[in-house]
């Protein structure tokens, strides 16, 4: 009997084996640059006493670690393009990593067509000419896990949106979330005294059902419904299903013509209308307004909400129109968390720090103080964490500083769940300072909380505030 071997199969075997461990290398290898670039830094900005002097030097590190991130996630893709969209947000990183990360957004590497094309054929089971008038090879837009292609179906007259999943994606966001998880571990030993092992673990659990297009169509149709139901007009805009085209890696739906909400200065510009002028100004108002409503509908109403309002996953439409797509991140939060977290919202929006104490418990949120005023810091690590708004002044938060409250106020123990919420109201938050309007999410949600409280006989009708007035408050609020 012959033997044959086969040299280009054997390598390609061998590759796929290592793969994991090439860039579980290659991670270690860079976190350990930027962290230890960083540690060094500190030492030395510690002996200048000159405080702008010292900006500066901020600055320039902050530039260089920027470069250093965004190659680390540009060029190792996957789940550190989630990394980039999360970390990136301008009232959060530094103003030089949020000019280099947010780019990262929707410029993931394409998988070439002819790869794309076999995994939409084998999914669909037809040929793409079978099925389609025409097919643009070309994707619209390419993230960690799937990219998207313009098409129209045979027979129809309005086009539809592809998203198909790109090959292998799965065991290297999974190699990835394991990697990040070590870090975190030491982080939070070493630096931070917040619970981050569990934000990653529900990163974990968060991404596992992003790979699963059926359970994405579903979450997208029950959103869908949910918005309409709730409201005359739905405030966002929630792509349509093509039913009988959906498999685990694929799925079509009705193409949303709109402008991704990063270029909405530039569209502006173009226009002739000033992207700071009292017309702008009045546009992005309602953008985020339709968003923020949205959301409180979702989160506090339903307890099934869209987890990843990411810029790449939000297109303005005309008059204003919001379009929020991509229904891979969504969470069902349990009615007793998502009723813990309403008397957190009522506790932020009526500055009660006693209250917030209360929430964290009901929450199964341990902390542990360091200061001399607890219940103040307690509040104040509750606006950090769940509300949009800014202090007066700031236009960036710095939660790892040595005079926030996470610094005074250890997290010991944070729920898992919590975090797609915690996430969520800073990707809103991140919007907002993008779009340069400061406003509390806590405030304009107290009127759903008190609602979803007192129909669930968890607050009394004598301290009902807003529930029968919420128009008026939402016309006050928004002037």
């Amino acid at each position: 009997m012959l033997f044959h071997f086969d040299l280009k199969e054997f390598k390609e075997k061998v590759s796929t084996q290592f793969r994991p461990w090439q860039r579980s290398f290659q991670f270690w290898v860079r976190a350990a640059d930027i962290y230890t670039g960083y540690k060094v830094f500190q030492v030395r900005a510690s002996l200048e006493k000159d405080v702008q002097k010292q900006e500066v030097m901020w600055e320039k590190q902050h530039e260089i670690a920027a470069d250093k991130i965004y190659s680390m996630c540009s060029e190792l893709g996957g789940f550190f393009l989630k990394v980039a969209q999360i970390v990136g947000k301008p009232d959060l990183a530094p103003a030089a990593w949020v000019k280099r990360l947010v780019i990262l957004c929707d410029q993931a590497p394409a998988t070439p067509y002819n790869v794309i094309k076999v995994v939409l054929e084998k999914e669909l089971g037809q040929s793409i000419d079978e099925l389609f008038e025409y097919f643009d090879k070309d994707p619209l837009g390419s993230a960690s896990i799937a990219q998207v292609h313009r098409a129209r179906l045979k027979g129809d007259k309005n086009d539809v949106v592809v998203k198909v999943q790109h090959p292998g994606v799965q065991e290297l966001m999974m190699t990835d979330i394991r990697n990040l998880q070590a870090f975190a571990l030491y982080i939070q030993k070493t630096d931070v005294k917040f619970d981050l092992f569990s934000v990653t673990k529900e990163m974990e659990k968060q991404i596992s059902y992003e790979f699963n297009f059926v359970r994405e169509a579903e979450a997208m149709a029950r959103i869908r419904h949910f918005l309409c139901q709730n409201n005359k007009k739905s405030p966002v805009r929630v792509p349509r299903l093509i039913r009988d085209m959906v498999s685990r890696r694929v799925l079509v739906m009705e193409y949303i013509d709109g402008i991704p909400i990063l270029k909405l200065g530039d569209e502006m510009v173009k226009r002739g209308i000033h992207p700071d002028g009292k017309l702008a100004a009045a546009a992005k108002q309602n953008i985020l307004k339709k968003l923020s409503l949205a959301y409180g509908q979702m989160i506090l109403k339903s307890g099934f909400f869209h987890a990843d309002p990411h810029p790449g996953n939000i297109l303005i439409c005309k008059g204003s129109e919001v379009a929020l797509l991509d229904y891979g991140q969504v969470k069902d939060l349990p009615d007793e968390l998502r009723l813990g977290y309403a008397k957190l919202v009522l506790a932020i929006a009526d500055n009660d720090p006693l209250k917030a104490s209360e929430s964290y418990r009901e929450l199964g949120i341990e902390t542990l103080s360091k200061c001399e005023n607890e219940l103040k810091e307690l509040l104040r690590l509750a606006e950090t964490m769940f509300d949009t708004k800014l202090p007066p002044g700031v236009t960036m938060l710095q939660p790892f500083a040595e005079e926030s409250s996470i610094k005074k106020v250890a997290v010991k123990a944070f729920p898992e769940e919590l975090f797609s919420v915690l996430r969520t109201v800073h990707l809103l938050r991140g919007l907002s300072v993008g779009l340069g309007i400061n406003f509390s999410c806590a405030e304009q949600w107290r009127p759903i909380a008190e609602e979803v409280l007192y129909v669930t006989g968890r607050l009394p009708a004598k301290d009902l505030k807003q529930v029968h007035k919420r128009g008026a408050s939402r016309r006050r609020f928004w002037r």
